[in-house]
């Protein structure tokens, strides 16, 4: 053979930032605030190609909202969405010292990330379900008829635990609510918000989908099944993809965000993709609602790909600064979500650091007062957790008879009285 070829060899894509240096986050490709284009929702999939590589953004860096993607919204919801990220920021920092003090056996903060879950809500109507994974709490501290003092007894896995000790903690199951049971298994939840989204559609009814991974999750088969089913059969749902770019020590780029983004993907697949500042409180309202509106045309589904950063530790048994440099959130090109929006009301006259500093005082004494209440049905700590026969029931409609001899037993061994 004329020459000699190379030896074959694999390429494994690095983080562009390790402990003890600076990050270089130019691979952001990060786009000017109201460059972005917004297009009718009826768009043809294919053609929302050069959305998937923008980055859509509404709040310039003096806080300004600006551009075609600009939303209609009363100041009263952005000031309400700002008290619901604060609240949600104020929670996660209480669990985490509850953590600490192992009250709790472990704990999943969404630090950097709470416009996305947040603006989202607001997208939705009564009915829609979320399919969540554990870093959307917000969509649940947004509403009003969600107790804190419940989420924390599930925390606690204590005998108030509304899921009865069946779920890990911050794994929340609220039918109510829209916000289908977390699972850990990874991208479960983009095949289910679809099956359930097809669902809708066959019945003939009116509410739509929204499922949620991350960007590790992506490298699962249950993201490409999701999005083969949802083109083919045009299910109603929002596909979520999440990149804070780290899942756990693992860099973005190792789940393919090197050579190209995830919202391309979806374009690959036929369906309608926005890559979207997710630390932009308005254009996460602005981008959610596009594509609600999308499917509830019987438009056919969309991937959003939102761009944020996970500011904290990806559990509380992670110590990130192992991996990454220790004040990487404070580079990141897309700032604080809380702080952005703070600025914009702020600018639009209808918020002031007075009053941010009231309700940041008044949303850490309300989780404090939570806690104290939570506390009162026990914790890890102190053996407090819901009764042995919980274990045998909201199982089938009505018990079989293994189960009631089991039950039996078990309340035999332990001296605890079973069901009659």
């Amino acid at each position: 053979m004329p020459g000699e070829m190379p030896k074959l060899r694999l390429h494994v894509p690095e983080p562009t930032g390790r402990p003890g240096q600076k990050t270089d986050f130019a691979y952001l490709r990060v786009s000017a605030a109201g460059e972005v284009p917004r297009p009718a929702v009826d768009i043809v999939p294919s053609h929302t190609g050069t959305m998937a590589w923008k980055l859509i953004r509404v709040l310039d860096d003096t806080g300004r909202a600006v551009g075609p993607w600009a939303p209609q919204v009363d100041p009263a919801a952005l000031k309400r969405g700002l008290v619901a990220m604060l609240r949600t920021r104020a929670f996660d920092a209480r669990m985490l010292v509850a953590q600490r003090q192992k009250k709790i056996s472990f704990y999943m903060q969404c630090l950097g990330e709470e416009a996305i879950a947040v603006a989202h809500a607001q997208a939705l109507a009564p009915g829609d379900m979320c399919f969540p994974t554990y870093r959307q709490q917000g969509l649940l501290l947004a509403r009003d008829d969600i107790d804190v003092v419940e989420l924390m007894c599930q925390l606690l896995s204590n005998e108030r635990d509304p899921l009865r000790g069946r779920q890990l903690p911050v794994m929340y199951s609220y039918k109510r609510a829209g916000f289908f049971s977390i699972s850990g298994n990874l991208a479960t939840q983009f095949v289910q918000a679809v099956g359930w989204a097809m669902a809708s559609a066959i019945k003939g009814d009116t509410k739509i989908a929204s499922g949620w991974i991350g960007d590790g999750s992506t490298a699962e088969a249950d993201f490409h099944n999701a999005l083969t089913f949802a083109h083919v059969y045009r299910a109603p749902v929002i596909l979520n993809v999440v990149n804070n770019q780290w899942a756990i020590s693992t860099f973005q780029a190792i789940a393919g965000g090197e050579g190209t983004t995830f919202a391309a993907r979806g374009v690959g697949a036929g369906i309608a993709s926005l890559r979207v500042d997710g630390n932009d409180f308005l254009a996460v309202l602005a981008a959610s609602r596009w594509a609600a509106e999308r499917a509830r045309r019987n438009l056919g589904p969309t991937l959003i790909e939102w761009v944020t950063y996970r500011a904290g530790a990806h559990s509380t048994s992670d110590d990130p600064s192992r991996y990454r440099p220790s004040d990487d959130w404070q580079h990141f090109p897309l700032g604080d979500p809380v702080e952005r929006l703070k600025q914009h009301l702020v600018g639009l006259g209808a918020w002031s650091d007075d009053e941010h500093q009231r309700t940041v005082k008044a949303l850490d004494a309300e989780m404090a007062a939570a806690l104290k209440e939570a506390q009162k049905h026990g914790s890890v700590l102190d053996g407090h957790i819901p009764p042995l026969a919980t274990m045998f029931e909201d199982v089938f409609k009505e018990m079989p008879p293994h189960l009631r001899e089991q039950m039996r037993q078990a309340a035999a061994a332990t001296g605890h009285a079973g069901e009659d």
